[in-house]
């Protein structure tokens, strides 16, 4: 089954704090702890699910990584995606994430005591991510290239600098939520006391308002651009697998964060090759007399052409190794094989002179079946 994405698990977005992290998996994990959800596997998953994604975006190396990759970055690196079995595990894991015992504690003790959010006000509301997708050849593939893309997109205003401001003016605190950015509404239940945290609908959660827009952008603080866009793509991606650009997306409204761009990778169909994980895969068909005479053949590899040696007697099927003439690994050092399938054409149409020398050489010793030469095979049987 495909993995979700972690920040979709999580809801939040790609440039969420640590601090956010932490918040959004409180609220799953209470959600779908055990506890409140006895003998529902659907919730159980799901608690599982919430617990893998914070395991890796709390991490920063694998954060790192799974940011420019997805969950191909995570297994390319090395690192474990999570994957807990158990619930204990989990309990174990985060025993003291939160500070304490279980981080469990806080959600079903008996305190009502609840520390308060510390929710950080951002100006402005963040953009949203774009997303790519980029045709590779296998050659592109195999070692790394570089692409450029054309890329239409919300840019910050040139003329209010993002604010959304008209010029001379500037924004003022919204007189709602007296610049927080949030309405908080305190209720009590058999938990404790809970926070209900809204973003202000009178300012958007931004804690501030235009008084005067600006003329340009209409008060949001960015207009619609095209821009050219550098990738580098590193050398063995496979086909879905992907890479964010921090802050390359949308920009946000007045003044908020960018949003990221996500480059998905596709990969082509291939003249000669297809390819299995980083080996190259590439059917060679021979003649009767070449395999069983031995020839010495061209073959085109990833970087050119090469020459193989077939030796005498080689069977349809076999399999030839051309060491590091794959794919060159993703984030770590080597390189796929190219591996040669060996296919004898057999004619389906011949001439009755190639029909006469056929069964001239059928008399011959070395071109009867070792099978019906063998009377004792079939003695095994009855015959």
């Amino acid at each position: 089954m495909t993995k979700r994405d972690y920040y979709d698990v999580l809801g939040v977005s790609r440039n969420a704090t640590k601090e956010d992290l932490k918040k959004a998996y409180r609220k799953l994990a209470m959600q779908y702890h055990p506890d409140r959800n006895p003998g529902d596997k659907e919730a159980e998953e799901k608690f599982k699910e919430a617990a893998e994604a914070y395991e890796v975006l709390s991490n920063d190396d694998k954060r790192a990584k799974y940011d420019r990759f997805g969950h191909d970055g995570l297994r390319a690196g090395g690192f474990s995606s999570g994957g807990f079995t158990d619930i204990n595990d989990i309990f174990s894991h985060f025993s003291d994430i939160f500070g304490g015992g279980s981080i469990f504690d806080e959600f079903f003790g008996t305190s009502s005591s609840r520390s308060r959010s510390g929710r950080r006000r951002t100006t402005g509301t963040p953009g949203s991510d774009l997303r790519v997708v980029i045709n590779l050849t296998l050659e592109e593939i195999a070692t790394g290239t570089e692409k450029k893309i054309k890329l239409k997109r919300y840019v910050q205003c040139p003329d209010c600098n993002g604010t959304g401001a008209d010029k001379g003016t500037s924004k003022k605190v919204c007189s709602v939520c007296k610049g927080s950015g949030e309405i908080r509404q305190v209720s009590r239940s058999i938990f404790g006391q809970f926070v209900n945290i809204t973003p202000c609908s009178s300012c958007n959660g931004e804690g501030e308002v235009v008084d005067i827009a600006c003329k340009k952008c209409q008060g949001e603080g960015r207009i619609q651009d095209e821009s050219t866009v550098k990738i580098e793509v590193p050398a063995g991606v496979h086909n879905g697998s992907y890479m964010t650009l921090r802050n390359q997306g949308n920009a946000g409204k007045r003044g908020g964060e960018n949003g990221d761009l996500v480059v998905v990778f596709k990969e082509l169909e291939h003249q000669f090759f297809t390819r299995e994980e980083d080996n190259i895969i590439y059917e060679l068909y021979l003649s009767i007399p070449e395999a069983i005479l031995g020839t010495e053949l061209e073959v085109p590899t990833l970087t050119g052409k090469a020459l193989v040696t077939i030796e005498p007697g080689t069977p349809s099927g076999k399999l030839l190794k051309m060491s590091n003439k794959g794919i060159k690994h993703l984030n770590q050092p080597g390189f796929g094989d190219q591996i040669i399938k060996v296919i004898v054409e057999i004619p389906k149409k011949i001439s009755s002179k190639e029909r006469e020398l056929l069964k001239e050489l059928a008399e011959q010793p070395n071109f009867k079946s070792r099978i019906t030469e063998d009377k004792g095979f079939f003695k095994k049987f009855g015959l």
